[in-house]
Parts: C-alpha cells; structure tokens; sequence
C-alpha cells in the first residue's frame, strides 16, 4: 500500500536541524537522502500503518544525530537494508 503514503510529509527542512546541527541545511539534505531511500526500499505490499511507523522511526533515529552529514551513501544503504530485513511493529513502541 506504499502508494498511499506521500513520503514528502516526513521529509525534514533545515529548520527542524537547527537545535542538532551545525549545518542544518546539509543534514537536512542527508536526512531526506536516507528518508527517500527508505521509502524507495520498502515493499509496495507493506501496510500503511507500517510504512508509517517504519518513516517516524528513521525520523526519531536519525533527526538529532549529529554524524548523519558523516555517513556515507553505501553505509546509508546498509542501515536501510538491516533495517527493512529486521522490521517488526511489533517490537517498536508507540512513536
């Protein structure tokens, strides 16, 4: 159902990096990179409420981080597939 979701409502902008970061504009850029993979990787069959719950997680995990600019493509790429291999809603409290 990942037609349903419009990724572009989880997508961050400089301004919501601003207390993390000190170039909010480039870990906004890296944030969004990681969302957008994220969205592309997951299954079009994935419930909505999953995908979701899947995106507000990546969110929670990654918006104050302050390596996010650090990563690497190839490292962001590893973390999405771990992530995505080991999904359970079950196993996530309420975000």
């Amino acid at each position: 159902m990942k037609f349903l979701v419009d990724i572009h409502v989880v997508l961050s902008t400089p301004e919501d990096m601003l207390d993390y970061h000190s170039d909010p504009e480039e870990a906004s850029d890296r944030l969004n990179t990681l969302l957008h993979l994220l969205y592309d990787k997951i299954d079009e069959d994935m419930p909505v409420a999953s995908i979701e719950k899947c995106l507000h997680y990546c969110w929670e995990n990654w918006v104050n981080e302050p390596q996010i600019v650090e990563i690497d493509d190839e490292d962001l790429h590893d973390w999405v597939d771990h992530l995505l291999t080991t999904w359970d809603d079950s196993l996530i409290d309420d975000l």
